[in-house]
């Protein structure tokens, strides 16, 4: 049984998706051990608490330092004794201390198709305005292991996305979450669940 915990920052949209994956036995052989959030007003902690998971939030405001919040919450993120940590939407920079006790056991969800539209700056809707700004026709979302870069470590899964004429970057936000994030993101994590992902030379190699 692969015992996760969920990062998240805001909605917890990406966090319903895993939940209702679980649920279904979309996600197999996993259980969601913790949510932890930067942001005690997230509606995500309410989502797991209406789920019965448990949740806490772990925010920098609390803190005289950086390195003391960092050091909070990889204690935090220990405590739960998860196999793999998925940031969905969270946004905080991952201390590389944790990074490191964690290798290859950490994933992001990325709403672009990196490595387009990613790295320091890309994040939320500016994702999706440099998306248009740009006028690319295709756009999409990437689930990937994180390293000590920004949106740099090796990707997992990807699922493209056309974009529309008329998108707003609220609307493609949308578009991109329903028919991409909420569906890679789920079917990355029941593929480490059941051993088919595999990181060698810095790239994923995928067994089924």
């Amino acid at each position: 049984m692969l015992k996760i915990v969920v990062c998240v920052s805001g909605g917890g949209t990406n966090l319903q998706a895993i939940i209702d994956a679980v649920n279904s036995g979309t996600i197999t052989n996993t259980e969601i051990a913790g949510v932890i959030s930067n942001n005690r007003n997230a509606f995500a902690l309410e989502r797991a608490k209406q789920a019965g998971i448990p949740a806490v939030c772990v925010s920098p405001k609390d803190y005289i330092n950086r390195d003391l919040f960092n050091e909070a919450l990889l204690k935090t993120v220990n405590e739960m004794k998860p196999d793999l940590v998925v940031l969905a939407g969270f946004l905080v920079t991952i201390p590389v201390e944790m990074i490191k006790a964690y290798e290859n056991r950490i994933i992001n969800i990325h709403p672009s198709l990196i490595p387009s539209f990613c790295g320091v700056g890309y994040y939320g809707l500016k994702v999706h305005e440099g998306a248009l700004e740009r006028g690319v026709k295709i756009s999409g979302a990437t689930v990937h292991f994180v390293d000590d870069g920004t949106d740099t470590g090796p990707i997992i899964l990807q699922k493209a996305v056309e974009v529309r004429r008329d998108d707003t970057p609220k609307a493609l936000q949308q578009r991109i979450m329903e028919e991409a994030e909420w569906k890679i993101l789920p079917h990355a994590i029941d593929m480490i669940a059941n051993g088919k992902v595999q990181v060698k030379n810095g790239k994923v190699v995928i067994t089924e």
